[in-house]
Order: structure tokens, then C-alpha cells, then sequence
């Protein structure tokens, strides 16, 4: 922390030196905090990943919005034709510089985990299919999501590791064991952890213990009070440490607009006081979550300190992806990605690449 301190931005970045002439902009009394990190995200702004373009860039701009100023694209299960086809779509706009990358989330997980996926999409993680989703993106491939105890999972992990894609156990059955052996393969990530794997036990652990115990291992939480209990986030950011933690979103559609139905990929969605659940069936189908309602509920209801808060919004998922040479942190040469929070840690501006995305002076 830097008591009354100050930062200089020229252009997209952040400089070293102020001049003279600069213009100042007085936020005492405010936190200023580097822009927020998100790896795992579906939609938001009544739109998804899984949409058109226009859907598409609604639902950055509504992250962004909320201090979001990195944000992965996630797909959901679907045909493979439909995924290489969107894996275009999501390219260009990566190459462009509107997203940071792709994260597919399926189809390659456990039917006995599937949470909000379609069970009939399912497939074993044939690196070949595997492989050609990495191809259709393009270069902009960063995780796939896997159940790496099913037929091909580890050989698909050794795929990830080698072209250098991010390999995340999630929505598996896992044993423990099953689980380590796919760490030692070259999985990195644990795909929204608590949610969708077994439970931890005292005999059978479980992918739970193997992903805490592993310091190779960054582990995703969604601290929406809905998918995590109090006790578990702090049972994982004691365990793991607040270097190896990324809150994520895991959002869908409903993010930023309220409560009404939606869709998930192929599957219909109820969004009900700010809980998003599957018509059929019933299962958590994501969140209608942002980054800064995440960020203030940690500090005011989870009593986290405030660093560990910003590393895991910033710091560990911008090192995650390999980007913290230039966002995840506020340092001289960084791109000038800032949020900047009222004493009650209330969002009141957000600016990206030196262009404010919410004006404080408006707000």
C-alpha cells in the first residue's frame, strides 16, 4: 500500500516521471487498485461468449464497466463444429486486443459433474479433438477445462502443457490420486474449486486436497456467497496461500442486468434474486457476479486483507496467464488499467489502457 500516493499516466501506460504540465485528477480518500484479472467468464450484459459479436463485445463492455479491464472468454459444452466456429469469432477479437484469450469449459468433463453443461455434448478428451479446438483458436487458446480421469485426460493435459495452453482439472470424479497424476502431467489449474468435483473427505480427499497441496497448482474461487461457504474460501486461501488463488466470475448472461431467464449454451437458465440456476434440473448454472461486487464482499464480509484481495483479482491471475509484464499490478511501463473504489469499496472509476471506461468525474 501506498498511503497518499499518486500515478502518472501517459498515453496507455504508466509513467515513471510526472511532468510539469500534468493534469491532475484529486481521488483522496479512494483506493486506487491495478485492473482486475478475470480468467473464467461466460457472459454478462444480457449477452454470452457463445453469441454473435455484437452479444459478445455487450458483455466485455459490461464487465469492464465493473473494473474487469483483462477478461478471458469462456465457452460451454456444445457440438465440436459449433466450438471451432465461435473459437474464430473469440480469436479476432482477442487478436484485436478486446479479450485476453479463450478458456473452453467443455465438452470434455465428467457427465457425473457436468453442473450447467448438456450431457448429451459430453465427450472424452481425445487429444485430437482437443488439439483442433487449440488450432480453431488461433494462437489465443489460454485453458481448457477437463476431466482429466476420463480416457485421453492425461494425454490431453501433456497436449495443453506442450503448446502451451493452460490445463485446468475441473467438473471431474476425480480420486486424489487421479488428481496428482494430473498435476505431475502439466495441469496448472483448478477450475472453480469446491464446485463440481467431490467433496472432501477425511478418507477420500479427493481433487480437493491434490489441487490445495500443490504449489504448481492456481486455484479459481468464486466468492459470490453463493457457490463457496465462508468457511471454504478461507479454508483454501489459508491452505493454498493468497499467491495461488484467481477469483473468477464464472458468469452467465444475467451478470449486470438482474434476474429473468436466460441461456446457457443450449440450456435455459433461471436467474432468481441473483442466483442462476438450470430450469431443468435445478444446478447452479454460473453466476450473475462482477469482479467488484467480488472484490468488496472478500474485504467487508470475508475480512480479507486488501492485498491478498488485489493479488487474486489482479496479481496471480494476470501471472496465470502469462500477461504480468504488462497488467495485474501498477508499475512504471504497465498499461494504465486502473480501478479506482470509495472508501466503502464502492466502484466510483475504471480506466483501460488510459482511457477511463467509467469517468470518476462524472460519477
Amino acid at each position: 500500500m501506498v498511503p497518499d500516493g499518486s500515478i502518472t499516466i501517459d498515453g496507455t501506460r504508466i509513467s515513471g516521471a510526472t511532468p510539469a504540465d500534468a493534469q491532475v485528477i484529486d481521488v483522496k480518500g479512494h483506493w486506487l487498485l491495478p485492473g482486475f484479472v478475470d480468467v473464467h467468464n461466460h457472459g454478462g450484459g444480457g449477452a454470452s461468449f457463445s453469441g454473435p459479436v455484437d452479444g459478445v463485445l455487450e458483455a466485455i463492455h459490461t464487465h469492464r464497466r465493473h473494473g474487469t479491464t483483462t477478461l478471458v472468454a469462456s465457452t460451454v459444452t456444445d457440438d465440436m463444429d459449433f466450438l471451432v466456429r465461435q473459437a474464430g469469432l473469440l480469436s479476432e477479437l482477442a487478436e484485436q486486443g478486446d479479450l485476453a484469450g479463450i478458456h473452453f469449459e467443455g465438452p470434455f468433463i465428467s457427465p457425473c459433474r457436468k453442473g450447467a453443461h448438456s450431457e448429451e455434448l459430453l465427450r472424452d478428451p481425445d487429444p485430437a479433438e482437443v488439439r483442433k479446438l487449440i488450432d480453431a483458436a488461433r494462437g489465443q487458446a489460454r485453458m481448457v477445462t477437463l476431466a482429466t480421469e476420463l480416457p485421453g485426460g492425461l494425454d490431453s493435459v501433456r497436449l495443453l502443457a506442450e503448446h502451451g495452453v493452460i490445463a485446468a482439472v475441473g467438473h471431474t470424479d476425480a480420486t486424489y490420486e487421479q488428481t496428482v497424476r494430473a498435476i505431475e502431467a502439466g495441469a496448472t489449474v483448478a477450475t472453480h474449486l469446491f464446485n463440481a468435483m467431490p467433496a472432501l473427505g477425511h478418507r477420500a480427499p479427493g481433487p480437493i486436497a491434490a489441487l490445495l497441496e500443490d504449489e504448481r497448482v492456481t486455484v479459481e474461487l468464486i466468492n459470490d456467497g453463493v457457490h463457496l461457504h465462508p468457511a471454504a474460501l478461507e479454508l483454501a486461501f489459508r491452505h493454498a496461500g493468497a499467491g495461488r488463488v484467481a477469483f473468477i466470475t464464472d458468469a452467465m448472461d444475467a451478470a449486470g442486468i438482474g434476474d429473468g431467464r436466460y441461456m446457457l449454451g443450449p440450456l435455459e437458465v433461471e436467474v432468481n434474486e441473483g442466483v442462476a440456476r438450470l430450469v431443468e434440473g435445478g444446478s447452479i448454472a454460473g453466476s450473475t457476479l462482477t469482479l467488484d461486487r467480488a472484490f468488496k464482499r472478500a474485504v467487508t464480509i470475508d475480512r480479507l486483507p486488501v492485498e491478498d484481495v488485489v493479488a487474486a483479482l489482479s496479481a496471480n491471475p494476470a501471472r496465470l496467464l502469462g500477461m504480468d509484464d504488462r497488467v495485474g499490478s501498477l508499475e512504471p511501463g504497465k498499461d494504465a488499467d486502473l480501478v479506482l473504489l470509495d472508501e466503502d469499496f464502492d466502484l466510483k472509476g475504471v480506466m483501460r489502457r488510459g482511457e477511463w471506461v467509467v469517468d470518476p468525474r462524472l460519477t
